[in-house]
């Protein structure tokens, strides 16, 4: 019996249209009647999961998230933070300042703050727009300590602006973390031990559930660890070869209603 169920969102659990259907939304409440964990593994911060969050009932002190990639696992009604794989203060300074050097701007979420940057753009101004939340305009050098907890460093501009700045990142950024684009103008920087994957077993150990028991569906390369590490890892039929090519089964698209079949097909035994 599998009894956590982590569900990427964005080409997984939401359709074309950014919805959850009819189908998946019974067959989640027909999973958790039997006890099981549904927890939403995203990219989004805690806020900008709120509206999936509220439609699955999933705000409860015993239900969970893995936000920012696993970044943060956190409480869904307490915000209480289980676990936690950051950067530093001094982290976003050195990046602030290499971002500068190369002509982009540059975002970061704070534990602390939420979405800080020097300067806003209307990639800033999207971010917030996505995930309602406050822009705080802060001078990264002198508002910041160093020790303060960044969840992520984020540099963003056009594409042909962002391209050409990541061509020319020094190889010290590629070693000290983890970097990968998100969107054509979304350039992420994070702790090297960010994983879908380690944060879905820690969350099963926090709740004693065997990894065994634990079942992910994704679609992207940002869900391929999470898929590898699962008891059984899900990949949609609209996912990336990759990730199709390591999980245990592949269900139907996003669009006709795939996290729904394969919950019916593993969990509820129909």
């Amino acid at each position: 019996m599998y009894k956590l169920i982590a569900l990427d969102m964005d080409g997984t659990l939401f359709n074309s249209e950014k919805q959850i259907t009819a189908r998946t939304k019974e067959t989640i409440a027909q999973a958790r009647a039997l006890g099981v964990k549904i927890v939403l593994a995203s990219g989004r911060p805690l806020d900008g999961l709120q509206p999936p969050l509220q439609e699955l009932d999933l705000i409860h002190e015993d239900e969970y998230v893995l936000s920012f990639n696993g970044a943060l696992i956190v409480n869904t009604k307490t915000r209480e933070i289980v676990s936690k794989c950051v950067l530093k203060g001094s982290d976003y300074k050195d990046l602030f300042k290499l971002s500068q050097e190369l002509g982009v701007h540059c975002q970061a979420f704070s534990t602390r703050q939420g979405l800080i940057t020097n300067e806003t753009s209307q990639y800033t101004e999207h971010e917030a727009s996505i995930n309602k939340i406050d822009i705080n305009i802060i001078n990264p050098l002198t508002d910041i300590t160093d020790e303060e907890d960044i969840i992520k460093v984020m540099f963003i501009d056009p594409p042909e602006i962002l391209d050409e700045a990541i061509a020319k990142i020094p190889d010290w950024v590629k070693e000290r973390y983890n970097v990968f684009k998100s969107a054509p103008f979304f350039f992420e920087i994070t702790n090297k031990g960010v994983d879908k994957g380690i944060s879905l077993l820690q969350l099963a150990d926090y709740l004693n559930i065997k990894q065994s028991e634990t079942m992910a569906c994704g679609d992207q390369g940002n869900d391929y660890t999470m898929i590898k590490a699962a008891g059984l890892g899900v990949a949609m039929e609209n996912g990336i070869d990759k990730v199709k090519a390591i999980a245990n089964y592949v269900t139907d698209t996003n669009d006709n209603d795939g996290v729904a079949k394969a919950i019916e097909k593993f969990v509820l035994n129909k």
